[in-house]
């Protein structure tokens, strides 16, 4: 799975790496993302710009938002489940990031993680978003939301965990959110990255609680 991540760098140069305009809103950077949080993502929908939604899907469907915070969804499954399949048609997303979590077990316990490219530039986890509105309150604002997709690990992941989110390559991360490709051309892009281009670190277990959101979080511990 994935629950923690990082979008670190400058609201600026995200704008300028995925080609977009900046949020209407103040884009802070999140060193310890969590579910709940808004954070950037780019639909396959509208103009080019940077929006922020919040972490944990709510299908479109749901009678109270309680019910559900879906903050992954599977890539093998992601075509059947009732949450995900109106959303893997219709509603795909990228979502920003230059880093995430994951917690390594050892003989002496967890150990938090942080995976990143070896070139350590923002990258873009294939992502699903969905619109909701209050079934009680017709007239009042409508809610959106996003998950993001995990695949099976590559080789450096195997050794952390046995899941990861699907990243995607540069040359496929419009592909994703272009509506013209189909199922069968989005269902190949679901897929570990190669390992030889990401890296993993340890990190302080300051990263468990989500309070902690500071640069400090994401700094290298020695082997």
């Amino acid at each position: 799975m994935c629950g923690r991540y990082t979008v670190s760098v400058d609201p600026g140069q995200l704008a300028e790496r995925f080609n977009a305009a900046p949020p209407a809103e103040t884009l802070q950077p999140r060193y310890n993302a969590a579910p709940s949080q808004h954070l950037p993502v780019l639909l396959n929908e509208g103009t080019r710009q940077i929006q922020l939604l919040q972490w944990g899907l709510i299908p479109h469907w749901a009678k109270n938002a309680s019910d559900y915070n879906l903050i992954n969804a599977r890539a093998e499954t992601v075509e059947e489940k009732p949450s995900f399949r109106d959303a893997m048609q219709k509603r795909r997303c990228l979502v920003l990031a230059d880093g995430f979590y994951e917690w390594r077990k050892t003989p002496a316990g967890k150990v938090p993680m942080r995976i990143t490219l070896k070139s350590g530039e923002p990258f873009a986890f294939a992502g699903l978003w969905e619109t909701w509105k209050d079934p009680e309150n017709p007239d009042g604002d409508p809610l959106r939301t996003f998950t993001i997709v995990t695949t099976t690990p590559n080789d450096l992941m195997a050794t952390i965990h046995n899941r990861m989110p699907v990243i995607l390559g540069r040359d496929d991360e419009n592909l994703w959110i272009d509506n013209a490709p189909g199922i069968t051309r989005w269902r190949e892009l679901m897929k570990p990255i190669p390992a030889d281009l990401m890296q993993a670190y340890p990190v302080s277990a300051s990263v468990n609680s989500p309070t902690n959101d500071t640069p400090a979080v994401m700094a290298r511990l020695p082997n």
